[in-house]
């Protein structure tokens, strides 16, 4: 949650916020008994978008408007209209994401120096590139550390959080031995103790007129995030989620979270496939997921200090590679034209151009050349 929010532009408690609020009433309103809510890595591109145009308090606006229209679009009982997106459409969005979030992360798991990157992929390379002579060793190393225990506890103890010790690993190294590398101390101050007293955004009709196409930017990607994870989570366990009332929490749940503090919240394939892997049984886990970040943020904060930005970027970069379902986006490209015209249109322009875009081009290029090979 923390690595998501760094990289969306935002200090780390927003991450942690999210999850804590937006996680909590997600699993227990939501239409899915298995449900994992906090920030996701689908969001930190329209994020940081949105941030740099509108500032936190634009944000904020943008993401109560969205939780207004997804409680709308699942009180109308059209939540299953988010599931004709052609299936093309999705891998190829996801994994354009999944490039963007990586290319942010490069500057981090080197320990680069870096004023000013750019937004947009070819110039952030292009900087990337000039700053290779401020290679930080130190950073290098605890990125690969951390990448090597995630990968050997998948390896031999799936059912371990390997995220969670290589982050904690790092952070001992970093604390114990005075590392000279980027932490969340030296760059955010560490994490606060306690949650925010809760407010309203600032309502006012010029505001959210300009906001109203990001508020449907994160209205339509939550419900695409949050529905796709309930449908994993229906496949893994038999059962069958009420999408509409999915909605209908999502929606409440982005509402309180950025009253709280936060951020975008949706439901997470990962996090929920975690869940159910880890012998959940009902909703009452996914209380206890934000209880227990709540309990984590009240007690040991303090020990975040110390955390180091290499080894957040190393987690960053496994879950883009986890994003990319390789295997469907091989299938899609070396299928039919028909196939492969849907996918590299909403990979391109979502890296290229801007993920709506992608989005919306890639399903009218869908639409133009439907055939039996584009799934929805």
């Amino acid at each position: 949650s923390m690595a998501i929010a760094i990289a969306s532009g935002l200090p780390p408690e927003r991450g942690l916020y999210t999850a804590i609020v937006g996680g909590f009433l997600i699993s227990a309103l939501g239409g899915s008994r298995f449900q994992i809510g906090g920030p996701a890595g689908a969001f930190i591109v329209l994020i940081a978008s949105i941030v740099g145009r509108h500032g936190y308090d634009g944000l904020v606006l943008a993401t109560f408007m969205a939780g207004l229209i997804m409680i709308a679009i699942g009180l109308m009982r059209l939540g299953g209209l988010v599931r004709l997106i052609p299936e093309q459409v999705l891998v190829g969005f996801t994994a354009g994401i999944a490039v963007i979030i990586f290319a942010s992360q490069i500057k981090e798991l080197l320990g680069l120096t870096i004023a000013g990157e750019p937004g947009a992929l070819l110039p952030k390379l292009a900087a990337i590139w000039q700053a290779l002579g401020t290679i930080n060793p130190l950073a290098v190393g605890l990125s690969a550390l951390a990448l090597a225990i995630i990968i050997l506890q998948r390896r031999y103890r799936p059912a371990w959080p390997g995220m969670l010790f290589a982050v904690a690993a790092t952070a001992m190294l970093t604390g114990f031995l005075h590392l000279d590398v980027a932490s969340i101390g030296t760059k955010f101050g560490g994490v606060p103790s306690s949650l925010p007293a809760p407010s309203l955004p600032n309502f006012s009709a010029e505001a959210m007129l300009k906001l109203l196409p990001d508020a449907l930017a994160i209205a339509l990607l939550g419900s695409i995030e949050s529905l796709l994870s309930a449908v994993v989570a229906d496949g893994m366990t038999g059962r069958r989620h009420r999408s509409n009332g999915e909605l209908v929490a999502q929606g409440i749940g982005n509402m309180a979270a950025v009253c709280f503090g936060g951020m975008p919240v949706t439901g997470t394939i990962a996090r929920t496939a975690t869940n159910i892997r880890a012998g959940a049984t009902g909703p009452v886990s996914g209380i206890l997921h934000a209880v227990y970040l709540l309990a984590f943020m009240l007690i040991a904060a303090p020990l975040a200090f110390h955390v180091p930005l290499a080894a957040l970027g190393a987690v960053l970069a496994v879950v883009c590679w986890n994003m990319i379902e390789k295997r469907a986006f091989a299938h899609a490209l070396t299928g039919s034209w028909r196939t492969a015209a849907v996918l590299l249109t909403t990979f391109l322009l979502t890296i290229f151009v801007d993920l709506i875009v992608g989005i919306a081009a890639g399903t009218v290029v869908a639409l133009l050349v439907k055939d039996r090979s584009v799934k929805t």
